[in-house]
């Protein structure tokens, strides 16, 4: 296998996304359960071997633990069932939001977390237009379907007729608030029903499945219950949008999701489709000093990158700022030296680094899509290339 055919393995496997939401829809708690199904943690508000850590994973921040919002962008690398996740999570709050704006350029899709009760609300809107503007292409994830909300046909009208987009229910929820208990695969006409345990949302969640016309689905749900949820299906099957990946890369269709990432709900099943439907990393337009557009290759063009964020006292044991670089394309290495087209001066990129609830690990490699920090000395500015 030569270097070309390893590095077009490598960026096949990554899916570097960003997620969006207004402040409280949950963005923050479905990032932690990402970190929980991919094994990064031991229960939900635990990083996988620090004892007595209680705040979110990526909510690393003091100020974001003291009012329980995402201030800074954390950039955080895992895997998940063979692919490599490097999740960027954004600031909800309108305080912060030049960061998501600019976070949003490192981001090859997004995810928009959709509060149940509340549907499409302003900061929500607002990032949306910026993920339409970059042509990035976004899933979304109704959360909270654990508390009694809005009716899933009038969300999904919603989200059609404020953000002007084709939207699709890849599941359907079976019941809200206390009778949600479970979804409708409906590519495979399968319901998945979860199990209650005092420990829901602390670890992942039981599921049995059973066809959709089977008697152990009529069994779980009263009659009138069952003739409900067969009329719903049958209307997105006759009156809903198609969907195709096609449309979906192209910003023309939204997958939408159902479920509670609180309680881990719906979550395992969103994630298993996401690593399929989100793109990997793909050409990138950039322009030259004389102002010429170009297109960079992830496989066939040699190491770029380009700064994203800045970020001061990442390490309280120094005062120090990070350089957040997205990989744009070739393979990155530690003590590489790179050229600063802006200065117009050579740097080595010393000390790499990657993220995970404010704890630093040294990076070695590094891939198209992942996100790399670097100690910054004054060189770097942000949309340094």
């Amino acid at each position: 296998m030569t270097e070309k055919d390893i590095l077009k393995k490598e960026v096949e496997k990554r899916r570097t996304f960003a997620i969006i939401s207004h402040p409280d829809a949950g963005k923050t708690t479905l990032t932690e359960k990402l970190l929980l199904y991919s094994g990064m943690l031991t229960t939900a508000g635990m990083v996988k071997g620090r004892k007595g850590r209680k705040a979110a994973a990526s909510d690393w921040m003091a100020m974001e633990q003291e009012r329980g919002i995402s201030i800074t962008s954390s950039a955080m690398q895992f895997s998940y069932k063979d692919v490599i996740i490097n999740v960027l999570d954004t600031p909800g709050h309108e305080d912060f939001s030049e960061d998501t704006y600019r976070t949003l350029t490192a981001a090859d899709c997004a995810i928009m977390v959709i509060d149940a009760s509340k549907g499409v609300e302003k900061q929500t809107l607002k990032l949306f237009e910026v993920c339409r503007l970059r042509e990035i292409p976004v899933l979304t994830f109704i959360n909270k379907m654990d508390l009694y909300g809005r009716n899933p046909i009038d969300l999904m009208s919603e989200v059609e007729s404020v953000l002007k987009i084709d939207s699709y229910a890849m599941n359907w929820p079976i019941g809200s608030g206390k009778e949600f208990q479970g979804i409708v695969d409906r590519k495979k006409k399968q319901c998945q029903f979860f199990l209650r345990t005092p420990k829901s949302g602390s670890q992942k969640t039981d599921i049995i499945t059973y066809p959709l016309d089977s008697e152990e689905t009529r069994s779980k749900l009263s009659e009138m219950e069952y003739k409900e949820l067969l009329e719903e299906i049958e209307l997105l099957e006759l009156a809903g949008n198609s969907f195709t990946t096609k449309d979906f890369l192209a910003g023309k269709v939204t997958p939408v999701f159902f479920a509670s990432a609180l309680i881990n709900f719906g979550v395992e099943f969103f994630f298993d489709a996401f690593i399929h439907l989100a793109p990997c990393p793909h050409k990138r337009k950039a322009n030259l000093i004389d102002g010429k557009e170009i297109e960079i290759d992830p496989v066939k063009d040699p190491f770029s990158g380009y700064v994203f964020k800045l970020q001061a006292n990442m390490d309280k044991r120094h005062r120090d700022s990070t350089a957040f670089i997205r990989i744009c394309s070739g393979r990155f290495e530690k003590d590489l030296i790179v050229k600063n087209t802006r200065l117009k001066k050579k740097i080595r990129l010393s000390r790499p680094h990657g993220m995970l609830a404010g704890q630093r690990t040294t990076i070695e490699l590094g891939y198209p899509g992942d996100i790399i920090g670097v100690i910054n000395p004054s060189f770097f500015a942000i949309g340094d290339t």
